[in-house]
């Protein structure tokens, strides 16, 4: 049962939003996420559904804290939905049929982020907490079939599906990449089997498995036949290669970056090629966290894919640790201004190398891209010092009391947003004239997403093990938008006529522009009009798996009475360019975009894309009177109209692999029923290629959480985990004798902290590790450590 505060909260916020929405370069409140926003994803026109980790949140779930919801864009308010593992720092990705997947995570875990009640096999993490009622994610695959609203967010139709003894990966995965390839088949990239602020011990000795501790391998879903292969990309990058960057190419190949190194992937072969390496010794993936993205794919760059990284930071090798801490006090070094071009596959066959790009406004690490409907990006969140992660301590810093932010590794958050255009000259692709700057710091565990009516929703900021609300960067539950410039229209293009599918190749379908939709010449709004296509993507960390955009060729026809018949192209005939999946397509008329509309791109399932010649276009053709638009666009309010906008059918299964999907009413009410005794059970067999049976030590009905292999070597690991497993009990968001501590402070004046000394007087060593229940030692360990 979720708390009324939460709701007056919530309530209160909308109504702010409301107040407020639709001014231009403006943050608007819009309500409470109930669960902190570390991951989003658009589900439909209706829905943005959110993912925490298992934490210690006041909104409630069937008896436990919840760590899922789903947000209404109309109402701002959100509903809490039960996911049954730890999906903390896990990856996601659409399928072909709108579904979303998401895979990995780590342990389960109770109050202060300790280890959970039942213990796997070796004790270096649980398989369910009785508090909690987690269970162990580190294999999890989670399917969600997104509803439409007004839907019951708790049903078996449209909650999340997650049952290991059905779906589980073959690897742990903690922090790993998801990509599609064109068949809609997705990826699987690397990972950890459990917590760690990077992925090394230090020295460096074993970078393959750093004693059990590291995935250097990849897999697929559905699932293929044998074992994970190893990736030997993620070997020579070792520590600094948490969520790979991952891109796939025209050519059906993958591009990655990790570390400061890049590459070209062949997917079947696993043969890679090696680009140059990143300039300036900038990391960009996690913790380093810079910004990511592939421009926009036009028909004026003839759908030439570049990527654009922006920000990072680029300390020494040393400066970064090992799983335990970073070996500097990150908050006070300065992240990375540097913005870096690359075209991995360029059209003349010259060999792909970085070009240097204008430098952003100012430094930042986990800053993120959100494209924007015009083509350009928008930057948004991060902080100007340190580095992804939290910790008690550095190797400099050693007591918590002497940390300046808490648990943050991370200061001075950057808080005015900024766009970049990626056509403009060099010299003048960044702007924020008269952005306002956001009311709270979005740092680690911060996400943003862009929603149909082309804001960009942002939320979510906690650099803490467990929910925390008086300490300097609190756990933040509030969600803001923002309104990029071209909301200062006061009409905003609309059309009908969209297709529930676009095509790889084939016929070409007309758009009808609304004649009150524009304002000025309808010949020149005609030529300034373009049909584009925007996925939004999985949102975590500052990154996006799977966000694209391309703009489908078009021509036009304007009538005498000022309405346009937009004729636009299908999608090319190269599912590479955009894999198959849900997606919005926009109409933008002298750069100011329509409401997005929902549609599939391609067959709707995981199969070779069918794909057709590419239908001649009819010549454009210009209205024979002085034809107008009837709108205005003076003003500084904007048309909230929802521009005929529609969804597509979602279909319930993907393909024959998939079909369990269609019966998890049935299982989901056994698996519930047997979990919830969480004993070690050994489970029934099964002919489902992805499932594993749990280990000795798993709750019934959910795989084991450390594999065989990894939790018989542990002991190798010579640094004690630092990331994301636990810490002591009695931690901040408990009072004295362990009741909940309700989260509802005001987030108003977030810059305060308690007064820490070198021990709290609920106990709490000031010396230990945010995410072991044991303090924290330098060298090798003298005992098996958890993890």
């Amino acid at each position: 049962m979720i708390s009324p505060s939460l709701f007056a909260l919530a309530a209160a916020a909308a109504s702010a939003s409301t107040a407020s929405a639709q001014t231009p370069n403006t943050f608007s409140q819009a309500g409470s996420s109930l669960v902190s926003a570390m991951m989003m994803f658009l589900g439909n026109d209706d829905m943005v559904y959110i993912m925490d980790k298992a934490e210690g949140n006041e909104a409630q779930v069937n008896g436990h804290p919840a760590w899922g919801s789903v947000w209404d864009i109309k109402t701002h308010e959100a509903t809490v939905q039960d996911i049954r593992s730890n999906i903390f720092c896990s990856s996601g990705i659409h399928l072909p049929n709108g579904s979303f997947v998401t895979f990995g995570g780590n342990g389960a875990v109770t109050k202060g982020g300790d280890m959970g009640s039942v213990l796997n096999d070796g004790g270096y993490s649980a398989s369910f907490d009785e508090l909690y009622q987690d269970y162990d994610g580190t294999k999890a695959i989670r399917i969600l079939n997104p509803c439409p609203a007004g839907s019951d967010f708790s049903s078996s139709e449209c909650g999340w599906y997650d049952n290991a003894d059905v779906l589980s990966m073959k690897k742990q995965r903690w922090y790993s990449t998801a990509e599609p390839d064109a068949t809609g088949r997705v990826v699987i990239i690397g990972g950890y089997t459990s917590g760690g602020y990077i992925n090394r011990n230090y020295p460096n000795t074993d970078p393959e498995f750093e004693g059990g501790a590291a995935t250097c391998t990849y897999e697929f879903y559905p699932p293929e036949d044998g074992d994970a292969p190893t990736m030997q990309f993620l070997i020579d990058t070792s520590g600094l290669n948490s969520y790979p960057h991952t891109f796939l190419l025209a050519s059906g190949k993958m591009f990655l970056q990790a570390n400061t190194s890049t590459m070209i992937w062949d997917i079947d072969t696993n043969k890679e090629t090696r680009l140059p390496e990143m300039p300036g010794n900038v990391v960009r993936v996690y913790p380093g966290s810079g910004g990511t993205a592939m421009l926009p794919m036009t028909p004026a760059n003839n759908y030439e894919q570049t990527i654009l990284f922006c920000g990072g930071n680029d300390m020494p090798d040393y400066s970064w640790g090992n799983y335990s801490w970073p070996y500097a006090d990150t908050f006070y070094i300065p992240a990375s201004k540097d913005c870096q071009r690359i075209t991995p596959e360029p059209a003349d066959g010259s060999d792909p190398v970085y070009v240097q790009d204008e430098d952003m406004l100012e430094g930042r690490t986990m800053g993120q891209f959100i494209i924007l409907p015009t083509g350009k990006l928008f930057m948004v969140n991060g902080g100007e010092n340190g580095t992804a992660g939290y910790s008690t301590m550095t190797l400099e810093t050693t007591s918590y009391s002497d940390m300046p932010y808490g648990m943050s590794l991370a200061a001075q958050p950057a808080l005015t947003p900024s766009i970049y255009d990626p056509n403009a000259e060099k010299g003048k692709r960044w702007s924020n004239d008269g952005f306002e700057a956001a009311k709270f710091p979005r740092l680690y565990h911060s996400s943003a997403l862009l929603l149909p009516d082309a804001s960009v929703l942002i939320g979510g900021s906690n650099p803490n093990v467990d929910v925390n609300l008086t300490t300097y960067f609190p756990t933040t539950y509030d969600l803001e938008i923002f309104y990029p410039p071209y909301f200062s229209a006061k009409t905003r293009p609309s059309f009908s006529g969209a297709p529930d599918k676009l095509t790889y190749g084939g016929k070409y379908f007309d758009l009808k522009i609304a004649a009150d939709s524009y304002s000025g010449s309808s010949n020149d709004a005609a030529k300034s009009a373009t049909c584009v296509v925007i996925r939004p993507g999985w949102t975590t960390h500052g990154m996006n798996m799977g966000q694209r955009f391309l703009q489908l060729n078009n021509t036009y026809t304007v009538n005498d009475d000022g309405t346009i018949d937009l004729h636009c192209s299908q999608m090319p005939p190269n599912a590479n360019l955009f894999q198959p999946g849900p997606a919005m397509l926009f109409v933008t008329v002298n750069d100011i975009p329509s409401n997005g509309t929902h549609l599939t791109v391609g067959s709707g399932n995981i199969e070779t894309q069918p794909t057709s010649d590419v239908a001649a276009l009819p010549t454009s053709k210009e209205a024979s009177s002085s034809a107008s638009g009837s709108g205005t666009n003076t003003g500084t309010d904007s048309d909230s109209d929802d521009s005929g906008s529609h969804t597509g059918a979602i279909v319930g299964g993907v393909v024959g692999a998939l079909v369990v999907v269609g019966i998890i009413g049935a299982i989901v009410g056994i698996c519930v029923a047997r979990r919830r005794r969480a004993r070690a059970q050994e489970a029934t067999s099964a002919g489902y290629a992805m499932r594993e049976s749990p280990s000795h030590g798993a709750a019934a009905g959910y795989a084991a959480g450390a594999a065989g292999g990894a939790a018989a070597s542990r002991d190798l690991r010579s640094s004690d985990s630092s990331a994301f497993v636990p810490l002591q009990n009695n931690y901040n968001p408990y009072q004295q004798d362990g009741t909940w501590s309700s989260s509802q402070v005001s987030l108003q004046s977030p810059y305060q902290d308690h007064h820490f000394a070198d021990s709290r007087a609920n106990g709490m060593s000031m010396d230990i590790d945010p995410y072991a229940a044991e303090p924290m030692r330098v060298g090798t360990p003298t005992r098996p450590q958890r993890y």
